[in-house]
């Protein structure tokens, strides 16, 4: 099965080298660079098979000495078996490691939107939280941070946010962060002490470049209006504010940050084309026959992906059943103690995946 693996992967790469030399091919630079990617890929592939193969001869060769009638040599046999072995699992691991099928959105910056759920006012000031959270991990990782649309609450936290980072494999760590947040703590407004819940939803969505969402401009309503802060008054004395409804899903995305019409409709487009974009993949994941899973849910606080519990100084993730006493690094932006065993859980996940298969 391996040999005709090899085969296989051995054409596909003789094919690869034979499009990168075309014409056709070295006139498209994009084509050039995914071409390079897949062949860069399968050549990993390709050469741990090799020495997976070359490394299970010399077991074969040793195994077979060690009933050879010279019984140094057969000794000397013995010695080299167990080393044989190791070096033939690890190369077995590695190999399927290298099978996972990547993330094809895990290279893309992504769009995110946080919305205060369950807790009111509390709820807001905790997605303030959550937002300066990212901040802080996007800045430690050299992100670069656009803010989109954000409308505030009384107290000076959000009742929405929607924002984009931008940097090297930001879907990759980000994509975790999807779903309901909890926070238990004390407010500030409760006298007696007692300790409040509240919850905020987080989206995670990979940006979608314009040539990969097509969108008729007919399909398009735009509405234009004044902007307004915290309470609804009116903080801007121009129609600056946008609104866009694309009327044949019945998305709706406004934007009123910025001072001018024009760049406000500009970041709405952007969000636009990434919620269709994402509405896409889910659609093909459908079709395919894979579950199809809300990403945040309803924003109830039952739908918790991780609590942050302020009396403990905790943080616990209940995806991986991971608990941390690291409640303020965590909210500063230290993030990777979290990402990191979320990751490792999905390589898992998807490697066990892949060894059912072989």
């Amino acid at each position: 099965m391996r040999t005709s693996d090899m085969e296989s992967l051995e054409q596909r790469l003789k094919e690869i080298d034979e499009r990168l030399c075309s014409p056709e091919t070295l006139k498209n630079s994009s084509l050039i660079r995914s071409l390079s990617e897949e062949r860069a890929g399968l050549f990993k592939i390709f050469s741990a098979m090799e020495e997976i193969e070359k490394t299970g001869s010399s077991l074969e060769e040793m195994k077979e000495l060690m009933e050879d009638d010279d019984r140094e040599l057969a000794a000397l046999a013995a010695q080299e078996i167990p080393e044989l072995e190791m070096k033939h699992d690890k190369l077995e691991h590695q190999l399927k490691m290298l099978l996972i099928p990547p993330d094809p959105n895990d290279k893309r910056d992504v769009i995110i939107e946080i919305r205060s759920g369950t807790g009111g006012e509390e709820a807001a000031l905790f997605a303030s939280d959550v937002y300066r959270m990212y901040s802080g991990y996007a800045q430690k990782n050299g992100w670069s941070q656009e803010i989109f649309s954000s409308s505030g609450s009384e107290r000076g936290g959000f009742k929405e946010v929607t924002f984009a980072l931008r940097g090297k494999g930001v879907y990759s760590r980000m994509k975790f962060e999807a779903g309901v947040h909890r926070v238990q703590r004390v407010p500030e407004t409760e006298t007696s002490g007692r300790i409040h819940t509240s919850a905020c939803t987080v989206a995670v969505l990979p940006e979608a470049e314009e040539v990969e969402v097509n969108i008729n401009q007919d399909d398009l309503r735009i509405d234009v209006y004044r902007s307004s802060g915290p309470g609804g008054q009116s903080v801007n004395t121009t129609d600056s504010a946008v609104r866009i409804t694309h009327l044949p899903s019945g998305l709706v995305v406004s934007c009123q940050d910025e001072k001018s019409q024009h760049k406000n409709r500009v970041k709405a487009m952007k969000v636009l084309r990434t919620r269709l974009f994402a509405k896409k993949q889910e659609e093909e994941k459908a079709k395919r026959a894979e579950t199809r899973k809300s990403m945040v849910g309803s924003g109830d606080r039952s739908a918790k992906i991780r609590t942050y519990n302020f009396p403990q100084g905790r943080v616990t993730d209940h995806r991986i059943y991971l608990s941390l006493h690291s409640l303020k690094e965590v909210l500063g932006g230290d993030l990777d103690q979290i990402i990191e065993p979320l990751t490792k859980a999905e390589q898992e996940r998807l490697l066990s995946e892949v060894s059912s298969g072989l």
